[in-house]
């Protein structure tokens, strides 16, 4: 049974597909780069600035200055063109009301993780919200799911009794970088194809088949 249960966010508990594209719209507009947002959603859920070293080749100072434009927008509008899943707040009372730990483990900055939780009350719902820090450190999903330990303490939790959610390869990666199990969910933007190739431990294609995993 887990009893600590850490989740991604963007894709996973609420869907940011508007902010997050129309904010890296913006940035790339920057650049004189007019893409439709509509063809950005491989941007949700990877390390900001790993997409825009990979996706359109920057160098690593253009990708920093293409991450502070983007958080131009997004810090203003984009953090809150946003919407939770139907799913997620019953599953989460389900989860407290069953006395489970939960966690937030995103690859997005804490400030901007906690402004969407509290926008959405949903905030009240997580013992701990771990992110990255607006300075480009922390930003791996590995390096999230340790420092998650790291505030549960030297007595926390033994590992076989967490597991990490999430609907992107990085959040099933960085759950087997800290020997954890994880489940994909395919209501997001990663495949099922992607997650099983990166290893999920389980597979969840509703927040129903979630809740019974996590149950």
């Amino acid at each position: 049974m887990y009893t600590h249960i850490f989740f991604d966010l963007d894709g996973t508990l609420t869907d940011p597909k508007e902010g997050i594209t129309n904010s890296v719209a913006y940035a790339l507009a920057s650049f004189g780069i007019h893409a439709d947002p509509d063809r950005l959603t491989p941007f949700i859920g990877p390390p900001l600035i790993d997409s825009f070293l990979e996706f359109y080749h920057f160098d690593l100072p253009t990708a920093q200055k293409a991450v502070e434009k983007y958080r131009e927008y997004f810090s203003q509008k984009g953090i809150f063109e946003n919407k939770v899943f139907s799913g997620t707040q019953p599953l989460l009372a389900q989860l407290k009301a069953q006395g489970k730990t939960v966690c937030l483990a995103t690859s997005k900055p804490e400030v901007f993780a906690r402004q969407i939780l509290e926008h959405f009350h949903i905030d009240g719902c997580f013992d701990h919200i771990v992110g990255s820090c607006l300075d480009g450190t922390r930003t791996k999903k590995g390096e999230v799911i340790a420092e998650v330990f790291h505030r549960l303490g030297h007595t926390g939790p033994d590992k076989g009794a967490c597991v990490m959610v999430g609907d992107r390869l990085h959040d099933i990666q960085g759950a087997r970088e800290n020997g954890l199990n994880s489940i994909g969910v395919t209501f997001g933007y990663g495949s099922l194809e992607e997650l099983q190739q990166a290893g999920a431990t389980h597979i969840a294609r509703s927040f129903e088949e979630l809740a019974r995993l996590l149950g």
